[in-house]
């Protein structure tokens, strides 16, 4: 019954943030609102489907060049 709840909670939000996304056109609001989906139902497929639009804000917001030297400084990290 509660993941039910969460899950419903978190459908709204993401209705919500996907609306803010591609409708009103607010992608830094929509990204934060990404994030707190994440942040309060990680396990929701919601949270799964947020994942999935921040990284199609980045690649949209981020130029590639920047993505690559980041994505390869974080493997770096882990080497070390």
């Amino acid at each position: 019954m509660i993941e039910n709840r969460f899950s419903t909670e978190a459908g709204q939000q993401y209705a919500s943030a996907y609306d803010t996304h591609y409708v009103t056109k607010d992608v830094h609001k929509a990204f934060c609102l990404y994030e707190d989906i994440i942040a309060a139902h990680p396990g929701a497929k919601e949270a799964g489907y947020s994942r999935s639009q921040i990284l199609n804000i980045v690649n949209a917001v981020v130029p590639k060049s920047e993505i690559m030297d980041s994505l390869k400084d974080l493997a770096r990290i882990h080497f070390d």
